[in-house]
């Protein structure tokens, strides 16, 4: 069994454990290429039905093309897709965008606001009607308490001290002192009532072992990822006020995995273009104990 081998057994077990030994579990779908392999995993795990609901953030700040792979993909694999979003920012505008907040103001109110509301049930959140082919109003209120969440350890500094299963408070704000040991891969899975959990299977892949699975699995993914023909691409998708693109020509998979192992982004951050992250000191630490992914 080779490394990717081990990382797809390694998340596909850690899936079945959350949806054992947890209810309420909802996993988040950025469209991004961690999320979209965590999607995969979730149908391997389940032999090809995802029994778990899909949730998406929609800042309505997306670039089209993402909402257009979401709905896309939900309709080609039968996915119980959900979204929510903050609609009281979003009429106000109150969001960078309009010039009335800065940018990490603006995910606090499009991001973490509205993941933590729409996690609880308190706003409202839209599902992906199969039959109409479009969205409407979910008529189930009952809060998830517990999130799947496609993080990576080395995709930038305050993701790499979480815990696979990671325990959050009644109001999701995250104490990064208080997390429990998991050695020899050996999780804590009893937490106290009130608990709000983020589960993390990608946590131990790299960003080339995501690319290496994608390959290997041929998953599609959003052409976002790729150079048309300019000489730039993304590396890191977000909503498009702040997402910057890097110089690189690779246009396919194969050139992107090749482009990773020659080390041009060995110093460079995997999010070195999301703006947001440099206005929070470099890092997304404190974005992250307020609810953000």
């Amino acid at each position: 069994m080779n490394q990717i081998e081990q990382l797809e057994a390694k998340s596909i077990y850690i899936l079945r454990e959350a949806y054992r030994d947890f209810k309420n579990l909802v996993m988040l779908w950025s469209i991004g290429k961690d999320s979209t392999v965590l999607l995969w995993l979730a149908r391997k795990a389940f032999f090809g039905h995802v029994p778990i609901p899909l949730l998406h953030i929609d800042t309505h700040y997306k670039m089209p093309e993402m909402i257009r792979y979401r709905d896309e993909m939900a309709a080609k694999w039968k996915l119980n897709m959900i979204y929510g979003e903050n609609k009281v920012a979003l009429e106000k505008k109150l969001t960078f965008p309009d010039g009335n907040v800065d940018r990490l103001t603006c995910c606090r109110n499009l991001k973490s606001a509205a993941l933590k509301h729409t996690l609880s049930g308190e706003w409202p959140r839209m599902r992906f009607n199969h039959q109409l082919g479009d969205y409407e109003p979910d008529q189930n209120k009952e809060a998830y308490t517990g999130v799947i969440v496609g993080v990576r350890a080395d995709e930038e500094g305050s993701r790499s001290k979480e815990r696979v299963f990671a325990p959050r408070d009644e109001e999701s704000d995250w104490n990064v002192g208080d997390q429990p040991p998991e050695l020899w891969n050996q999780y804590k899975t009893d937490f106290a009532p009130g608990t709000h959990l983020r589960i993390h299977p990608l946590l131990d892949w790299t960003e080339l072992n995501i690319w290496e699975y994608i390959q290997k699995e041929q998953i599609p993914i959003i052409d976002l990822y790729f150079d048309q023909g300019e000489g730039t691409r993304c590396r890191s998708l977000g909503c498009w006020p702040c997402t910057g693109k890097v110089e690189s020509t690779a246009r396919t998979v194969a050139e992107v995995i090749e482009e990773l192992k020659t080390g041009k982004f060995a110093n460079i951050a995997e999010r070195s273009g999301r703006a947001q992250d440099k206005e929070d000191g470099g890092g997304l630490e404190s974005l992250r104990r307020e609810g953000y992914m």
